[in-house]
């Protein structure tokens, strides 16, 4: 890129320095502006102060010149290379942190998921335990009221059987021995079990 740049300066430079005496010298002459019309004497000194001025420029010019624009150039390259860099990285750390909030969100979602089955079988465990309470109370219910049943029939029996001594005695006429007693109490207990039955 230097060379062509170098080469487009100096082909501006010599078209300069050419044109511009050549339609000077033929204003003067009152002619057209013919370039090939100037004289020799004309053309080599032209032809040095271009050289002169070709290497001059060459020398101060046209080196910081162009080494400014290698330069530039290089920093134009090298901050294009380093944004490319940094938005590889961003994007890069982008991906990093989207897989990082996908596992996050993945590992949310089992969280909640875990904690509704673990609710579930909390759930159930109370329900069966409360089940077995349930059944057990029952139970316990049944077999009270069974011997609160068998207490009271029991007790009916032996106030039955006093009555019932009570009224014999009175209609016999005469009161009956503790043995006699115990044999009415028992065959009345008998006679009410049989036809509870």
């Amino acid at each position: 890129m230097n060379r062509r740049i170098q080469r487009a300066l100096a082909a501006m430079v010599v078209m300069a320095c050419v044109v511009v005496p050549a339609f000077a010298a033929g204003d003067e002459n009152g002619g057209g502006g013919n370039i090939f019309s100037g004289d020799l004497g004309n053309m080599i000194w032209t032809l040095v102060v271009f050289g002169l001025v070709v290497l001059v420029l060459g020398k101060f010019a046209w080196g910081p010149i162009l080494d400014g624009l290698q330069q530039r150039e290089n920093f134009i390259h090298d901050s294009l290379e380093k944004a490319r860099q940094d938005r590889d990285a961003a994007e890069q750390r982008l991906q990093e942190y989207e897989a990082r909030l996908n596992d996050a969100r993945a590992e949310a979602t089992s969280i909640v998921e875990e904690g509704r089955r673990d609710a579930d079988v909390v759930r159930a465990r109370i329900e069966q335990e409360a089940h077995e309470e349930a059944d057990k109370a029952l139970v316990r219910a049944k077999r009270e009221i069974d011997i609160a049943r068998e207490t009271a029939v029991k007790e009916l029996y032996v106030v039955s059987g006093n009555l019932a001594t009570d009224l014999a005695g009175r209609i016999v006429g005469r009161e009956l021995k503790a043995e006699d007693h115990e044999r009415l109490i028992s065959d009345s207990i008998t006679d009410l079990t049989g036809s509870a039955n």
